[in-house]
């Protein structure tokens, strides 16, 4: 396994839409395993493909205490959505800023399991908003767009002269 690169709003690449993922093969089950490993190591519970720099549909998250329940999906899409909740969201792509986001309460997914399999799952609390945030990344958002203009451009400029200051 191998700890991957993390893109850093406001890289562009973060904006682009991922592609169907074919087929699952053991390219896709080891780019699974690599996410897993650079998101555990982040750390954070949850990681999108196309925070890696891979523009596929390709998600993976563990909101588990113990670091123990990975849930990878593959193509997923979102089936229902009822309710709202408002909570404080972080990103690996976007360091050190936490903000509050609305989010559907309640979910139902359909995806791709490792195995190739269709599998459905309804979500609530922290995993539906983890579910949701990363089926953003898939799309090109970042939950930074979901702020005010003013606050997007306050959160660009600190981490702009943030990454200077570390080059």
């Amino acid at each position: 396994m191998a700890l991957l690169k993390i893109l850093q709003y406001p890289d562009k690449r973060l904006h682009r839409i991922a592609a169907p993922v074919p087929v699952v093969d053991d390219e896709i089950r080891q780019l699974a395993a690599d996410m897993a490993e650079t998101m555990y190591a982040a750390p954070g519970v949850g990681l999108a493909a196309t925070q890696v720099d891979r523009h596929i549909r390709l998600i993976v998250i563990d909101v588990s205490e113990a670091k123990d329940r990975l849930l990878v999906l593959i193509n997923p899409v979102i089936l229902e959505k009822d309710g709202e909740s408002v909570h404080e969201e972080g990103c690996l792509s976007v360091p050190g800023i936490y903000e509050k986001v609305t989010r559907a309460e309640h979910i139902k997914v359909r995806a791709t399991n490792l195995a190739g399999e269709t599998v459905e799952f309804e979500a609530e609390g922290l995993l539906a908003i983890c579910v949701q945030h990363e089926m953003d990344h898939l799309e090109g958002k970042v939950f930074v767009e979901y702020l005010s203009r003013l606050k997007q451009d306050r959160i660009r400029s600190k981490l702009l002269k943030q990454q200077r200051e570390t080059m």
